[in-house]
């Protein structure tokens, strides 16, 4: 409070910085960077501005330039929505960097649904840029390409039939009373079954394995049972209300919202019921690609990559491309789970529309070799292409290649990438995504590579010469 007097006492600009107070340098530097190439801002702002008749009109909300650096913001810095809208309220460097300054902050909310607004291709065109940037800036040359993929996470409980049967219940269930509550007339013939769904979801889950060869069958009967009396009449409730008008006006606005909601969670219920009667009750097999693991993330696919410790990741597998410097050059979020060496050939492509030519250097683990890769890169004109071969006989040529020095000190290069995907992992936090639906985390990527080639670049830029750091 004490400093707020001063600075009002002796008629110091809000706006300025006050003296010793400096910006941590990497911020510094890729706040220069972004005041520098506004054309990056120009992307966030024709989203912001999409579907809008007149964009000029109305309340001002935030700028382009501060939902941007809002973002790299809280990406660098691992936050939360609400600890990032705190941290930039109460810090003065962090205010002149995503330039606040002395405007008021607004809630989390706020940045929420601002950035919701950007889209993958907006995410995707900014990283492209940078990495542009960075060519001309000559930080990177290309000439050595290293890629691996991962798996990130949606933000879902451990699947089990039971319990999706059970989430569809109360979930409908909830809404419906909702419902209920705001049409101005009376609705019959919904019955809350939640305690009886629950008893029969824990009764499932409390059973060992032997108990699971007898008796799991006649429970999970039951809870479908439940769940499909639930969704028939979560539906017939959808039908009396059709004509339906809400209380007050508030009601009215969220009637719409609601049958929509209820309509969408009865569909993922059917879904979830039809493949819990295949599997359990009539021991089928449901193949991977018809499977849901959650009515909230129905996006999700199921991964399995032989990890010991993980043998079934849920979320969306990952490619990622990572030059010599440190900047991810390219990243996709794959559909299921692809085998690795399908993506030899784009990769490429990418690499040679990034920077002009393909890299003198390619290297991959084993889940990127086949023959047919080998052939592309050597056809291509990338010298050395050091992938292991996986499986099969070696050819004595394969295998003295293999033993050579060049070969083991490419795949030495190729290790880095592992500690990349750490980076992105533990300190851009991409290891799982908080944000609903696949577009959002298909940004919550894009965002998290952003930040990490920002940084990057700051670093690279800062380690120059003077003189080469005063031309760039």
């Amino acid at each position: 409070m004490s400093t707020v007097v001063k600075l009002r006492d002796t008629g110091v600009s809000c706006d300025s910085v006050p003296k010793g107070v400096r910006m941590e340098p990497v911020l510094q530097i890729i706040s220069e960077f972004l005041s520098e190439h506004d054309e990056l801002t120009d992307l966030v702002r024709n989203d912001l501005t999409r579907g809008l008749k007149n964009p000029k009109a109305g309340r001002k909300g935030l700028t382009a330039s501060q939902v941007l650096r809002s973002l790299i913001l809280m990406r660098i810095k691992d936050w939360d929505l609400r600890e990032l809208r705190e941290r930039i309220n109460d810090g003065m460097t962090l205010r002149q960097f995503t330039e606040f300054h002395h405007q008021r902050v607004p809630k989390h909310d706020a940045f929420n649904r601002t950035f919701n607004r950007l889209t993958p291709n907006t995410m995707k065109a900014i990283n492209d840029r940078t990495v542009q940037v960075a060519v001309e800036l000559d930080l990177e040359d290309g000439r050595r390409l290293r890629v691996d993929t991962t798996v990130s996470e949606t933000d879902i409980h451990y699947p089990t039939d039971n319990t999706l049967l059970w989430d569809a219940v109360r979930v409908i269930t909830r809404l419906v009373e909702r419902l209920i509550e705001v049409v101005d007339l009376p609705v019959t013939g919904f019955h809350n079954r939640t305690l009886s769904a629950r008893r029969r979801m824990q009764e499932i889950q409390r059973m060992t394995t032997r108990q699971r060869n007898v008796g799991q069958t006649k429970k999970y009967k039951e809870l479908i049972k439940t769940s499909a009396e639930v969704v028939a009449s979560a539906r017939a409730v959808l039908e009396q209300t059709r004509e339906a008008h809400g209380k007050t006006l508030l009601a009215e606005l969220e009637l719409d919202e609601l049958r929509r909601e209820i309509e969408k969670f009865c569909g993922l219920g059917d879904r979830v019921i039809e493949q819990t009667r295949r599997r359990v009750v009539e021991g089928k097999q449901v193949s991977a690609e018809e499977k849901i693991y959650s009515i909230f993330e129905p996006h999700t696919d199921m991964i399995k990559r032989g990890k010991v410790r993980k043998p079934v990741e849920f979320g969306h597998k990952i490619f990622i491309a990572e030059s010599a410097q440190g900047l991810v050059t390219q990243y996709e979020v794959l559909d299921g789970n692809p085998r690795d060496d399908n993506h030899v050939k784009s990769s490429l492509e990418c690499h040679q529309q990034s920077f002009g030519r393909v890299p003198e250097v390619y290297s991959g683990d084993r889940g990127f070799f086949s023959e047919p890769n080998i052939d592309e890169c050597k056809r291509r004109g990338v010298k050395e292409a050091c992938i292991p071969q996986c499986g099969g006989k070696r050819t004595p040529e394969r295998e003295a290649y293999e033993k050579s020095r060049v070969f083991k000190k490419w795949q030495r290069f190729r290790a880095g990438i592992e500690g990349r995907l750490s980076v992105l992992f533990r300190g851009r936090g991409m290891k799982r995504c908080r944000a609903h639906g696949r577009e959002r985390f298909e940004v919550f990527v894009g965002s998290a590579v952003l930040a990490n080639n920002l940084m990057r670049i700051a670093d690279l830029l800062a380690n120059r010469p003077s003189r080469k750091r005063r031309a760039a």
